[in-house]
């Protein structure tokens, strides 16, 4: 049998001021195309369905039509919730959406929930698993010593009756990370920490009866401690630092007999995300511009900040996400100790020198007199007049 593994869809999310739900329709429409061309018989979703708890109506048509397409195409899907997804949201009509092969699990009910296949000799059981903290399992197990996310994973699994003679495949979404030695959640922006989104690591060993993990949780695609330990990734790029990300939908056949094989189908979005760096003259010459449609973070090495450069700039790159300033300037402020700045200043006595450190000149009156305004308006200085 063969399953598409996605997850973090976020879908509803927005980048900057621009709305993603063209851009998540397409790449969806393109999930759908890799299910047929591959003659896909199932669908893994790895949580974070919805980028909120509380899911915009056009986000929630979008998992309509996507769910639908694949109810139609008689493609099953396994999905549980993120710590992004309302359990209760997702987990609507759950019992509806089963007659039709969509099976939900997005609220742990003290049982690890799978579903059973079979095909052409493989007994295949699929064990769900919705996003759960230390609290919530400690509930189902109070004799239990659970005190963090690992130990709340690993008494789940413990407590789960699992036939070590079926092909078994877990969806979930944590945090999972590999040893020390080895090179997990490289290229994520959760390289050397703890946790992600308030949610505490957990090691990969826990998963040692699962022929193939289904993770979701971290944007970036790649393999945990071993190749059938695997974050899909989110299908698009929702922030800088995925820009240098290749997006991929994991296809995992299962056999009878043999191991499971993996393969990573490219995803190309409408509108890719990038970040440039030069001049404003340089990066607007026509000679250098291309795919003016995508999203682009620009930094700019202008010495001199450029009045209204966002729409300047948004003639030429519609999408321009967001730019800032790489100078002389701003790597003094990098360099500068702000504590030893401020210490013993007044109020403008900082500004001014914040005001030369950025335009390199004095600060008229008149500008003083603002900055003062805007600081009593927001609660900051308390003089008088």
């Amino acid at each position: 049998m063969k399953f598409l593994h996605i997850g973090d869809l976020h879908l509803g999310k927005s980048l900057g001021d621009f709305d993603l739900l063209e851009d998540q329709r397409y790449i969806l429409d393109r999930i759908l195309c890799i299910a047929d061309e591959e003659a896909a018989d199932g669908i893994l979703i790895a949580g974070d369905v919805y980028d909120k708890a509380i899911p915009s109506e056009a986000a929630v048509k979008l998992l309509d039509y996507f769910l639908i397409a694949l109810a139609r195409k008689g493609i099953r899907v396994f999905m549980v919730s993120g710590n992004h997804d309302s359990d209760d949201r997702l987990d609507y009509g759950s019992a509806l959406f089963a007659s039709n092969q969509i099976f939900i699990s997005s609220v742990f009910d003290g049982t690890l929930h799978k579903q059973s296949l079979s095909d052409g000799g493989a007994e295949i059981d699929i064990y769900m698993l919705p996003f759960v903290k230390a609290s919530q399992v400690k509930h189902y197990f109070p004799d239990e010593k659970i005190e963090n996310y690992a130990d709340a994973v690993s008494a789940v699994i413990r407590n789960t009756p699992i036939n070590k003679k079926n092909k078994n495949i877990l969806v979930a979404h944590q945090f999972v990370a590999g040893r020390g030695e080895d090179p997990a959640l490289a290229g994520s922006e959760s390289v050397g920490t703890q946790s992600v989104g308030m949610v505490e690591k957990i090691g990969y060993d826990c998963f040692a009866d699962f022929d193939y993990v289904a993770l979701g949780h971290i944007h970036s695609p790649q393999r945990v401690g071993r190749d059938e330990i695997r974050y899909a990734g989110s299908p698009l790029k929702y922030s800088l630092s995925e820009v240098n990300n290749d997006k991929s939908v994991p296809l995992i056949t299962v056999s009878a007999g043999e191991p499971v094989k993996i393969e990573l189908i490219p995803l190309k979005p409408m509108r890719d995300m990038r970040h440039i760096r030069g001049t404003l003259r340089e990066l607007l010459d026509k000679k250098n511009v291309k795919a003016p449609e995508d999203f682009i973070y620009a930094t700019l090495t202008d010495e001199n900040m450029i009045n209204d450069v966002m729409g300047i700039f948004q003639t030429v790159y519609p999408n321009t996400v967001r730019i800032d300033y790489d100078n002389s300037h701003t790597r003094e402020i990098e360099r500068t100790d702000i504590d030893r700045i401020a210490e013993n200043k007044s109020f403008p006595e900082l500004i001014g020198d914040f005001y030369r450190l950025i335009y390199g000149c004095e600060i008229s009156e008149e500008e003083m007199a603002v900055m003062r305004e805007t600081a009593r308006e927001a609660g900051v200085i308390h003089e008088a007049g």
